[in-house]
């Protein structure tokens, strides 16, 4: 277990409802570590068809959920990324809390600007339509067709990402909105590529993905801002406890929202 108490962790593109989203470890990874801020950046879920989650999903949302009750002492941010559009009106009420478009906040006397990213990026911008029908439904039918280690879609989301020139993309629209926001750092998803650039006193940092074989996320503490890569280790296997605690936000989550608890097989929508 991490023994930092970060001021705040960010994660995104975790897409809830796509087979290669790893959300059984994100949730591992959220117990234990410590921290007084989660910032969801963007493209939690896949889509806004929730028949697609499965159990290991909803038991992500579940904790999010018991994580946001303020005896935790946790504040938690959701903001909107392209495939999540839409979800704002209803995610205070399914996993209680806040969401926003842009989520800026104060530490150690920086300005930090959360934003998904997806606004940097003029293709996507520009062809709505098209991504939703090749780049969400094609590409969450591919997983379901690929091999166990889904070796071929992963690469063809690192292609996607080196062909449409997203990283360099979002980076530089990134920076461009923290400087006119007199912003001194800014957290960015949607390339699923880390990185970090420092350009003209303004630091842009990349959280990666949830959907690839090395997920990242950012942490940002006394310690400066850190990128980490995920690795499963070998004690990492959930244990009957953890296992009962998942079950257990799962039955809370689901009589809370006033979903089945077998939600993850039914599905809540279509």
């Amino acid at each position: 277990m991490d023994s930092h108490v970060y001021d705040t962790l960010i994660l995104s593109d975790l897409h809830l409802g796509a087979d290669m989203s790893r959300a059984r470890d994100a949730l591992r990874l959220l117990r234990n570590t410590s921290y007084r801020r989660l910032i969801l950046n963007g493209d939690i879920f896949a889509d806004l068809n929730f028949a697609r989650l499965k159990k290991e999903h909803w038991k992500f949302l579940g904790y999010i959920r018991k994580l946001s009750n303020p005896k935790r002492n946790v504040e938690v941010v959701w903001v909107e990324g392209n495939h999540d559009h839409g979800l704002i009106q209803i995610m205070s009420h399914l996993v209680g809390v806040r969401a926003f478009q842009e989520y800026r906040w104060e530490y150690q006397g920086l300005r930090h600007i959360a934003v998904h990213g997806h606004q940097f990026d003029s293709f996507g911008v520009n062809n709505v339509r098209f991504n939703y029908v090749f780049g969400t439904l094609l590409y969450l039918q591919l997983q379901k067709w690929d091999t166990k280690g889904k070796f071929l879609t992963r690469f063809l989301d690192r292609l996607n990402t080196r062909w449409l020139r997203l990283s360099s993309k979002v980076a530089n629209g990134a920076l461009a909105h923290a400087r006119h926001q007199q912003g001194a750092r800014i957290f960015c998803g949607h390339t699923h590529a880390a990185l970090h650039r420092h350009e003209n006193g303004v630091d842009y940092y990349n959280s990666g993905s949830w959907i690839d074989e090395h997920p990242a996320y950012i942490t940002v503490g006394e310690q400066g801002v850190q990128i980490h890569e995920y690795i499963e280790r070998a004690d990492d296997s959930d244990s009957s406890e953890e296992r009962g605690e998942a079950d257990s936000d799962l039955i809370e989550f689901a009589g809370e929202t006033g979903l089945p608890e077998d939600a993850e097989y039914e599905g809540v929508g279509s």
